[in-house]
């Protein structure tokens, strides 16, 4: 079918006469009567007659007037679709967290993107630092947050937000707790530990080969940080955890601090893309913005 000579029709089927059509589409009347003509002649039958000063319909013309305006139809919707991607209103922004920024980062920053651009759809997905990494570089998510140290040779932009400061913590009644003990004896405690691929654990063990001191006992492993916490609230074992989300619990008297003379723990945060992709998609550059600025304020 000639595309051209259908939307033609339309324009002229749609205002009833052929000159307001040729007026509306900037060209000549015969023009616009010579493509319908040709769609017509196409198919073999009568789309529109005179009438009067304009035109009617046939059943024919009637017909193919209310499915083709369907698809000019859908074509403006997705223009102005497509254009408010391009301006960043709409779209679909993926992201992938380990815990801590996941629980206690990402959804404050996530409330302001929100308000900024309510009409782009936002998928956060918790995991691991190794499990956040493949997602990345899968392309199943456009931006990972991660807290990690060291990294592989990856085909990743890393960009550093911020250090969290991390603590050691154990149930709120226990004889340590509030104490400074050295790591021999900390790591005679049970330990919660945080499954493989976690950054933290793997931070953990690195920590006490720079010691010389054995690795802790594992007294449970869990897969996520606030099931960790909570075990600690509850009343049994011991744990490295960000000061972000045990502090307030600390300072309650929930939980017990214990420190380790000599051992402050920062661990670095970043924001992560893929290496390569130098124009990001518009929603994923704004979210980068958004970061860039919590960053500087």
């Amino acid at each position: 079918m000639n595309l051209h000579a259908l939307r033609i029709f339309v324009e002229v089927a749609s205002r009833g006469s052929v000159t307001e059509a040729a007026i509306a589409l900037s060209i000549s009347q015969p023009a616009v009567s010579a493509q319908i003509r040709k769609l017509e002649n196409e198919w073999g039958m009568t789309l529109l007659v005179p009438d009067g000063r304009g035109i009617s319909l046939t059943y024919e013309g009637r017909f193919l007037f209310e499915k083709a305006r369907r698809i000019y139809d859908w074509e403006r919707e997705i223009e102005t679709q497509l254009t408010e991607m391009k301006q960043g209103k709409k779209g679909k922004l993926r992201i992938a967290s380990t815990f801590l920024p996941s629980h206690y980062l990402v959804p404050q920053w996530l409330a302001q993107y929100k308000r900024d651009f309510e009409g782009v759809d936002v998928e956060i997905r918790t995991r691991n630092s190794m499990q956040s990494i493949e997602l990345l570089l899968s392309c199943e998510v456009d931006v990972a947050v991660i807290i990690k140290e060291s990294w592989d040779e990856l085909p990743i932009n890393r960009h550093h937000l911020m250090d969290v400061p991390y603590w050691f913590i154990l149930p709120a009644h226990h004889p340590l707790a509030g104490k400074k003990i050295s790591m021999e004896q900390l790591v005679e405690e049970p330990f919660l530990l945080r499954e493989q691929g976690s950054s933290t654990r793997d931070w953990l063990f690195a920590l006490c080969r720079e010691h010389g001191v054995k690795r802790p006992q594992v007294g449970m492993q869990y897969h996520g940080l606030v099931e960790s916490i909570h075990s600690v609230r509850a009343g049994y074992g011991t744990m490295l955890a960000p000061a972000l989300a045990v502090r307030e619990m600390v300072e309650r008297g929930e939980v017990g601090r214990v420190t380790v003379p000599g051992v402050e723990i920062k661990r670095p945060l970043y924001v992560c893309t893929r290496d390569g992709e130098t124009d990001q998609r518009p929603v994923v550059a704004q979210f980068l913005d958004l970061l860039k600025r919590e960053r500087s304020s």
